[in-house]
């Protein structure tokens, strides 16, 4: 299966109003990581890890890739009732999941901790709780594909000594591989040509390397968030 394949996959899946969350991590598990299929979406930036749009699901789910450069991490965070499924594509990211804060001034308290590496597949939720993803390598970056149900736009990130949240918006460096700019509209604008959402044809899926590596759009909130 390539990428091409698995969004068309996940098209099929989510055609029915009941979607089953067992066959969705299946369908992210059968898929092996080529970056032949995805080094075009792969834009990265030295200073902040970057969200890069690949799929809307016809309103239904996003699908996007994550650039974290060195050392880069997530704001601990929860995902406003949506279903987040994560597969790491290159390299490895650390999950750390936190319980939910009790009450103003708490400290976050750590449930787990997890190494997911090259084609791993991890699932979070609100009732499990926050967390947070970080490439913990210094020397390597680390490309993740992310799918959330529903979309994801909005979040709360949690300040991890009170648990303090701030409400965050999620904003794209890059959409199906055209950088997006945020001065113009709140919503983003393609630069230097017109966006348009990619149906069931998929050609972007199979597109010739990008000759760029650089990239992502400053974010819109005080803190990044995934």
């Amino acid at each position: 299966m390539n990428l091409s394949e698995l969004i068309a996959k996940m098209r099929v899946i989510f055609g029915d109003n009941k979607v089953d969350v067992d066959e969705v991590r299946r369908a992210m598990e059968s898929y092996k990581s080529n970056p032949a299929d995805w080094r075009h979406f792969a834009q990265f930036d030295p200073n902040k890890y970057t969200r890069n749009l690949v799929d809307t699901g016809n309103g239904k789910y996003n699908l996007m890739l994550l650039c974290w450069g060195p050392s880069m991490a997530s704001a601990i965070h929860d995902h406003t009732d949506a279903h987040c499924f994560v597969k790491i594509l290159d390299g490895a990211l650390v999950e750390t999941k936190y319980e939910w804060p009790k009450g103003d001034g708490e400290k976050l308290q750590v449930k787990e901790r997890t190494i997911y590496d090259t084609d791993g597949v991890s699932y979070m939720s609100d009732t499990l709780g926050l967390h947070r993803m970080e490439n913990t390598s210094h020397t390597q970056g680390a490309v993740s594909l992310h799918l959330y149900i529903p979309p994801y736009t909005t979040c709360n990130a949690f300040d991890e000594r009170t648990g303090h949240k701030t409400a965050c918006t999620v904003t794209f460096y890059t959409k199906y591989g055209c950088k997006v700019d945020y001065n113009k509209s709140k919503e983003g604008t393609c630069s230097g040509q017109e966006l348009k959402e990619i149906t069931t044809s998929f050609c972007y899926a199979t597109p010739s390397p990008s000759d760029s590596d650089t990239d992502s759009e400053p974010m819109s909130e005080a803190v990044s968030t995934v």
